[in-house]
């Protein structure tokens, strides 16, 4: 009788680590240019009269974008391998992103940043799979920590760049960011990356995880609750601090970047937490916690002493992103090899979903109400995603 050797004992160390930074650069580049662009809001606004809605729904393009590819990427990574998906993305954002540069028609370059979006997605669940499908059980959680720090990291590139490049140099020499980042991540990838075995089977013959359980579907609306607060503060952080506090722009997006390193090491902390409490779910009922109370206290602070909103928006950046390494992980775990890219798309999709809503709808709640209390109201997204978390549900880590 012959047992199939484990996944991670078919590379070496140094060869699983390679890939997992090769993932991470991918989802970093995808990560600058799906969210980069609400770093052209302050432009968009005071350049060229917008009002917030209107910059938000420029903001937007590339978050619609992806949320109506996630799935079909999945269905890429499911049939077709996770190298494949992650070459044909990368290759789609950086042509689209190249055109993106050279547009000055505002409808045309809504369109160019939708398609960059939908070929970014492509990142999401490849590139997370590969983690997965290369790491250990009691690793997993570290690994997918770090990998998960790539969206951070990309805002933060994004937020450090594209306000101060759009403000000096215009809109499109700011795109010039993400797309140069997506191009250097095709390379890597190319060298590096390696599809992880697959049990014998196909997916065809994968029984559907959602018709086991509502675990997945809880993980999923927990997760478009929690991205509520998540998205506000990426979006208006730096917003806010330009137009309420008097910041210019090139301080305020040195803060925002900063603050994109605080969630880095707060997502790779969870991820660790959870391999060491044997659970996923508990640490993520955790952070739904801490979010409720930190937006709760930023929404009042706001209003009354701005310098400590400032400190409590940097812990709110951090707060709010260290849910996203723990649910995904718990997707793609219980998912397994055959549904996992399906699976963590419709995760990322119920996300980009809610997130693609919330910089127009913000934009008006601070038009109409000021931002304090848009960061209040924010503070009851994750309060009920709390009771949502399947803890009970959950497996042991295998």
């Amino acid at each position: 009788m012959t047992t199939e050797t484990p996944a991670h004992e078919q590379v070496t160390p140094a060869r699983r680590w390679a890939m997992l930074g090769a993932g991470t650069g991918a989802q970093l580049s995808s990560s600058a240019m799906v969210h980069g662009p609400a770093f052209l809001i302050p432009a968009l606004h005071l350049q060229q009269g917008m009002s917030l809605a209107q910059a938000g729904l420029v903001a937007s393009a590339p978050l619609a974008g992806i949320m109506v590819a996630l799935i079909a990427w999945g269905l890429v990574v499911d049939r077709r391998g996770e190298r494949f998906a992650l070459l044909a993305g990368l290759v789609g954002a950086t042509v689209a992103g190249g055109v993106a540069t050279q547009l000055t028609s505002v409808p045309a370059l809504c369109v160019a940043l939708f398609v960059a979006g939908a070929a970014s997605a492509s990142t999401n669940s490849a590139s997370g799979r590969v983690v997965v499908g290369w790491f250990p059980p009691e690793r997993r959680g570290l690994a997918m920590g770090i990998r998960q720090t790539a969206q951070p990291l990309g805002v933060g590139l994004a937020a450090a760049s594209m306000a101060v490049i759009a403000e000096t140099h215009g809109i499109a020499t700011a795109l010039w960011v993400p797309t140069a980042a997506t191009a250097v991540a095709l390379v890597v990838v190319a060298v590096v990356v390696l599809d992880p075995p697959r049990p014998p089977g196909g997916p065809a013959e994968a029984p559907n995880p959602y018709r086991a359980d509502r675990f997945l579907t809880r993980i999923h609306g927990v997760s478009m609750l929690l991205v509520v607060p998540q998205f506000l503060v990426w979006t208006f952080a730096l917003t806010w601090l330009v137009d309420d506090l008097g910041w210019s722009a090139a301080a305020a997006g040195a803060l925002v970047a900063a603050t994109q390193f605080v969630g880095a090491a707060g997502r790779v902390a969870s991820g660790w937490l959870s391999d060491v409490v044997g659970s996923r779910m508990r640490p993520l009922a955790w952070v739904a916690v801490a979010a409720a109370v930190t937006m709760g206290l930023l929404g009042l602070a706001a209003e009354v002493a701005p310098a400590a909103a400032v400190v409590l928006m940097v812990a709110a950046s951090a707060i709010t992103v260290a849910d996203n390494g723990l649910a995904f992980t718990a997707v793609a775990e219980r998912a397994g090899p055959f549904w996992s890219g399906r699976a963590l798309g419709l995760q990322n999709t119920a996300q980009n979903m809610t997130a693609a809503l919330v910089p127009p709808v913000a934009g008006l709640l601070v038009t109409q109400g000021g931002y304090a209390a848009t960061f209040a109201l924010a503070a009851l997204f994750p309060l009920l995603a709390v009771p949502l978390v399947p803890t009970k549900g959950e497996r042991a880590l295998a």
